[in-house]
């Protein structure tokens, strides 16, 4: 299983192209440790040809000039390495790329009802890609089965997704409705992850960009992996605030942080777990520099922040 982080940055990428918080301040000054990232993206091969998209970010064209194996082949005017998408929830920062992949014909896309329906109730996407080549749905296999490539044929993965605690997208919520502090977080069907196994090696591979809470089922997984790609949207709950660029707490938002007692560092120190990578990292998430008190408890925990172009092969 060859595995290609295109993009490790939370919605609005590092630097933020609005935001003057210290961590993009450091980006922009060209700062020591601080790297730039795009949004959250990752490629996923069975035999290093045809790569299947885990989730599409609306940095994606980028992403995909900086990986060949994406690009079309030398001998052909136009193609693409690419050959299907799978999506964990219907945010913007995961699914806006889908619209910049229109002209590469049909696009296969794995993605469960609940955001099948917000894509297709909030955002018209199956009403705009029906105007170009169109979109294939398929709803994910909720135990572990073959994964097909958009042909039809098996890539040599097997896959499961998996319910995660969620939340319907904003752009569903209403802009004029606030959301009530008391409102549960769990929404069903609106946020999954996926685990991989790959059919020759047994490699294992745990995908969770957007974690709300480690609920039974999302704690069973995590004994069963060889590789995490984790969510690591925000240090503490009120980063934000603290930030001075908000004031939504990281629970409203979706996110169970990862400093603390009750945050993810925490719950997975411990685990046997070879490859413990955090992704989707908020611009304001003071782990993304390399020096701070932060990124030394991440390396202490035996875990790593994730950088754009960071390759695994399990």
């Amino acid at each position: 299983m060859y595995v290609r982080l295109l993009g490790t940055a939370a919605g609005g990428g590092f630097p933020q192209w609005n935001c003057n918080c210290d961590n993009c301040r450091s980006v922009r000054a060209g700062r020591q440790g601080a790297v730039a990232r795009t949004q959250s993206c990752v490629a996923l091969s069975g035999d290093g040809r045809r790569w299947l998209l885990l989730n599409a970010s609306p940095d994606i064209a980028r992403q995909i000039e900086a990986f060949p194996p994406l690009l079309p082949p030398a001998d052909a005017p136009r193609g693409t390495g690419i050959s299907g998408v799978l999506v964990t929830n219907a945010d913007l920062d995961h699914t806006l790329g889908l619209l910049l992949l229109r002209e590469g014909g049909a696009l296969t896309v794995y993605a469960p009802p609940a955001v099948r329906s917000a894509l297709t109730r909030g955002l018209r996407l199956h009403d705009v890609l029906s105007c170009y080549g169109g979109v294939q749905w398929r709803e994910p296999s909720y135990g572990l089965s073959p994964l097909y490539l958009a042909d039809g044929t098996p890539c040599g993965l097997l896959y499961e997704a998996f319910e995660l605690p969620g939340k319907p997208p904003r752009y569903l919520e209403g802009a004029d409705t606030p959301i009530p502090a008391e409102a549960p977080i769990q929404a069903e069907g609106q946020c999954v992850g996926y685990r991989f196994v790959d059919a020759s090696t047994g490699g294992r591979l745990l995908f969770m960009p957007d974690v709300a809470a480690f609920n039974a089922g999302a704690q069973a997984q995590l004994r069963q992996c060889d590789a995490l790609l984790l969510d690591g949207t925000f240090w503490s709950e009120n980063e934000m605030h603290s930030a001075g660029v908000g004031d939504t707490p990281a629970a409203r938002m979706g996110h169970l942080p990862v400093g603390g007692p009750e945050g993810s560092l925490a719950l997975i120190a411990s685990l046997d777990i070879r490859h413990k990578i955090y992704v989707h990292i908020n611009n304001t998430n003071p782990m993304l520099l390399a020096g701070s008190p932060e990124r030394a408890q991440v390396e202490a925990a035996g875990c790593v922040i994730g950088y754009d172009g960071m390759e695994l092969t399990l």
